[in-house]
């Protein structure tokens, strides 16, 4: 979910714990090798897909100076290790920071020699984290690519913006079309972290798309903090509505997928265009948080459940076949029973296709951490299941009424003896798949039609037609 600050105080008991992780399987590489062995850059990426897109820029300027450089190396033979953090919520600094020490254990034992660390918790705390992880060589905030690269013996290369080396399967990628958050939500520490609102020009989008697409993408995936607000700051106006326009005109590119559109103030014009051009998918993920009007008040969302509800009642006249994902957050500081039983009601009137919950996290310096976090932890994962609860529920009831359909299939991967894709949909990691049976030959990649022969709450499985 998507908020600089004095410097926040870590309690060192509760992020700094020395843990027991699996260390590389490699053997040891002595010190006394530095000066002779070859720079290789590991870089390992922690968090959201916006933190991914960070590190495959990272990449390309580290090849495109001719640096040896990968991504979450299984061989674990880089001599140099880069940890893009995420800083999000309780969970996720804990997973960076026994990361850290993972590889400055590494470092100890002469399996790496540099340990640099660069990302959301970095650039939170970094203060803190010097002083309690003294052994990281250097640290760096969202903002300092030239600064890192320059500490790689690298340089900026501005002839590479646009380009991309891309971490996952090359038919889909991800497309961040701006950095930082303008929004004042109580609860979130994203503009703590990646700063104000910023959009990437609709020019410079669309030759990055073109790049992608002449690499083999056919899916887009755009990403931002608020992908609603986009263009609000350079054209001063709106211009999502716009930038579909141009994406989908870009040849190759089969499906374009939106994420993360803020409800408050949404530009309609986007539902027109998204249902008159057909390679923008018929999906949409719109962080809801809550169903209770007292909570989106408390939260400082700017709209109301009354309003919301209207919200998703336009869209699905204007996009009908529309699927609809949400995130939700359980026991935010002041939630009441009451309160809960509201968003329980918003769920189950809703029905939404897809929906994720996760646990308040009570973080310094956002506005809700001056509210008493007063909802106990047990009580806050309670509450979260139910929700997950009721959402199968809906989840198998809408899956169900697909079986006997035919529907148009990219395949991600084979597994197992079976291949696993996705319909339009379903977006990669966070939503359903289709399973494909049978014993013909499909290519990852590729578009296939499947037959829905049953379903379960999460996936469908079927054989291609």
């Amino acid at each position: 979910m998507t908020n600089a600050r004095p410097p926040a105080q870590l309690p060192p008991a509760r992020f700094f714990p020395r843990v027991s992780l699996p260390l590389p399987t490699i053997s040891p590489s002595p010190l006394k090798t530095k000066g002779i062995r070859k720079t290789k850059v590991n870089v390992v990426t922690l968090g959201c897909s916006k933190n991914l897109v960070d590190s495959e820029v990272l990449l390309t300027q580290l090849k495109g100076n001719g640096i040896d450089a990968t991504h979450e190396s299984a061989k674990d033979d880089a001599n140099v290790v880069v940890i893009n953090t995420c800083g999000f919520i309780d969970n996720a600094k804990q997973e960076s920071i026994d990361t850290i020490l993972r590889y400055v254990d590494a470092k100890e034992e002469g399996i790496v020699e540099k340990v640099y660390v660069t990302g959301c918790l970095s650039q939170r705390y970094k203060d803190d984290l010097e002083k309690e992880i003294p052994q990281v060589d250097a640290w760096f905030g969202t903002r300092d690519l030239s600064r890192l690269l320059k500490q790689l013996n690298a340089n900026y290369k501005h002839e590479l913006v646009g380009e991309r080396i891309l971490t996952n399967p090359a038919h889909f990628a991800y497309l961040k079309i701006s950095e930082g958050c303008d929004r004042p939500c109580s609860f979130c520490a994203i503009p703590l972290m990646r700063g104000k609102h910023v959009s990437r020009p609709i020019e410079e989008l669309v030759k990055e798309a073109k790049n992608l697409a002449r690499a083999g993408t056919k899916e887009l995936l755009l990403i931002a903090q608020d992908s609603t607000y986009y263009g609000l700051d350079i054209y001063k106006k709106r211009q999502l509505a716009e930038l579909l326009k141009h994406l989908s005109d870009v040849e190759g590119i089969d499906w374009i997928r939106l994420h993360y559109a803020f409800p408050s103030g949404f530009p309609l014009d986007v539902l027109d265009v998204m249902a008159g051009r057909p390679n923008i998918c018929n999906y949409l993920d719109i962080p809801l948080q809550h169903g209770s009007t007292r909570m989106l008040q408390l939260m400082r969302r700017g709209i109301t459940r009354e309003k919301t509800e209207d919200l998703l009642a336009t869209i699905r006249a204007k996009v009908p076949g529309i699927a609809i994902r949400t995130t939700l957050i359980a026991g935010h500081a002041g939630e009441t029973e009451a309160d809960f039983a509201d968003m329980m009601d918003f769920v189950q009137k809703s029905r939404f296709d897809r929906l994720g919950v996760f646990t308040y996290s009570h973080e310094e310096n956002t506005h809700a951490y001056t509210l008493d976090d007063n909802v106990p932890g047990e009580v806050k994962q309670e509450r979260a299941d139910a929700l997950m609860a009721a959402q199968e529920a809906i989840s198998l009831e809408l899956n169900q009424a697909k079986v006997g359909q035919v529907l148009n299939v990219l395949v991600d991967r084979k597994e197992a003896g079976r291949y696993i894709g996705r319909t339009e949909h379903d977006s990669p990691e966070v939503d359903n798949e289709v399973l494909i049976e049978g014993d013909g030959y499909l290519r990852v990649g590729d578009f296939v039609n499947v037959r829905i022969e049953d379903a379960t709450e999460f996936d469908l499985m079927g054989k291609a037609v």
